[in-house]
Parts: C-alpha cells; structure tokens; sequence
C-alpha cells in the first residue's frame, strides 16, 4: 500500500472501498465503525469533564476520556494490520490447487486473518465498558452520543464477528480455528447484548 490506509480522507478511503481492489474491504470498516464509537465515548467524556463541578466526577471522566482515546488510536491501526492479513491470504487463493503446501498456507494465513478481526471484537468490549459508564455518567445533553456510540460498536461487533467467521468457516477439524470460533460467539453474544442495552435505554430516555 502507497499509503496506510489509516491516513486517508474520509473521501479517499472510501473511495478505495468502492474500488475492486481486495483492501479496504469489511475488516478495515469493522476498525473504523469501533473507532468511532470510542471517539464519541470520548467526546462525551471529555465535554462532560469540562463542564463538572465535582472533583471526583471530573476525574473519573479524564480517566474515561483517556481510555477511550487509547481504544481509537488501537481501533484505527487495526485499519492497516487487518489489509496486512488479508493481503497475503487473498494473494494464497489464487495459488494452483496442487501447488506444494497450498493447504497449509491457507491454513496459516487464514488464522492470521482470523485473529485482527478477534482484537477488534476484544477491543469493543472495552468500549462497551465506557459506554455503560457514559450512559449514567456523561451529560443528559449527550444523551443521543452515548446512543449512537453504542449502535455503531454493536454494528462493529456485529461485523467483527462475521469476519472472524468467514475465516474459520474453512478449517474443518482444526483446533485453533474452533478455539477463535468459541471466543468469537462468546464475545458476540455477551458484547450485542450490552451495546444494546445502552441504546436501548438511550432510545426509551429520549421518547419519555
């Protein structure tokens, strides 16, 4: 890649999401969509910090402010380290069926593949800790942010958990690629469960 992927205008990467080049593709929009909800936990944080009369809130909102904004900048390198996995896997496709050791590439390359998508959905699960804290902690006039921070990490972890799949899918009987598999559905379902609650709590609070 000319460019990290990472350091493009929101144009630019889109614009090379729309191309028929193999990379930007799902797992680079899976990083994007998680980053983004860790910046609005951020904004919400930090916005709310500014405005607190209790030291002790204040605090803990600098330290909410500052996770979320280690969880962006890890979010967004995930752009480039998921176009570093799969290039290679996608280049190993087009290898002769009967090329020597072209099952055990694929293997290999469809594990590292597996496993950027896996810290992704690791990482929402951080995430999804700040926006529980937010959605009592951050200012009512950040109500709809901490909502919509909440929908686009459901939406990360939704896709997370699709990227994970589609490269296990294809290792039959292999024990690392079940272990991913079993990770996978567990933080699926304990991650869509949680951002849903706070969007959910989120909706019902600005319909009253």
């Amino acid at each position: 890649m000319e460019k990290l992927l990472s350091g493009k205008t929101c144009e630019r990467f889109t614009a090379e999401l729309a191309s028929p080049a193999p990379v930007p593709g799902g797992g680079g929009v899976t990083a994007l969509l998680g980053a983004l909800s860790a910046a609005l936990c951020a904004m919400a944080a930090n916005i709310t910090r500014a405005r607190a009369e209790d030291p002790a809130a204040g605090e803990a909102l600098a330290d909410a402010a500052e996770r979320a904004e280690v969880l962006r900048r890890r979010l967004i390198s995930l752009i480039d380290a998921d176009a570093e996995a799969f290039l290679p896997l996608s280049r190993a496709y087009g290898l002769p069926k009967d090329a020597p050791g072209r099952a055990e590439t694929l293997r290999r390359l469809s594990l590292q593949a597996s496993e950027v998508p896996l810290e992704m959905l690791r990482l929402c699960g951080d995430v999804a800790q700040l926006l529980e804290q937010l959605l009592t902690g951050a200012s009512r006039l950040l109500l709809s942010d901490v909502g919509c921070a909440a929908a686009v990490c459901r939406a990360a972890v939704e896709c997370a958990a699709m990227n994970v799949r589609v490269n296990t899918r294809t290792l039959r009987d292999d024990q690392q690629a079940r272990e991913y598999e079993r990770e996978t559905e567990t933080l699926y379902g304990e991650l869509t469960r949680r951002a849903d609650a706070v969007a959910n709590s989120v909706r019902e609070s600005l319909m009253s």
